[in-house]
Order: structure tokens, then C-alpha cells, then sequence
């Protein structure tokens, strides 16, 4: 499995494989690394809005 399909799961955009194992760990490992994506795009954009629009001079 490719790194941005991966990715495209864990934001919804694709759908799961069906033929993918499923097990109550995996679920636990998949919302801890949905968590983080979002958190990481989050700072990102916190980021690049403070650099925008109050940087100082």
C-alpha cells in the first residue's frame, strides 16, 4: 500500500481495502495517526496565518 493512498484512509478520502485485516489495534493505530495528521495540518496553518499576517517589521 502507497504512502498517499494510506494517507487518503486516513482522511476519508479513499476507501478502506476491503481485503485489509481488521483488528481492534489497528483501529486504535489509525485514529492515533488521524489525530496527528490534523494536528500537524493545524500547526501548519497556524503557522503560515502568523507568518502572513503578523510578522513584524
Amino acid at each position: 500500500m502507497g504512502i498517499w493512498r494510506q494517507l487518503a484512509e486516513y482522511l476519508y478520502i479513499k476507501k478502506k481495502d476491503p481485503k485489509a485485516p481488521t483488528t481492534t489495534w489497528i483501529k486504535y493505530m489509525h485514529g492515533i495517526n488521524r489525530i496527528s495528521i490534523f494536528m500537524f495540518l493545524a500547526a501548519i496553518l497556524f503557522i503560515i496565518i502568523r507568518a502572513l499576517f503578523f510578522h513584524r517589521h
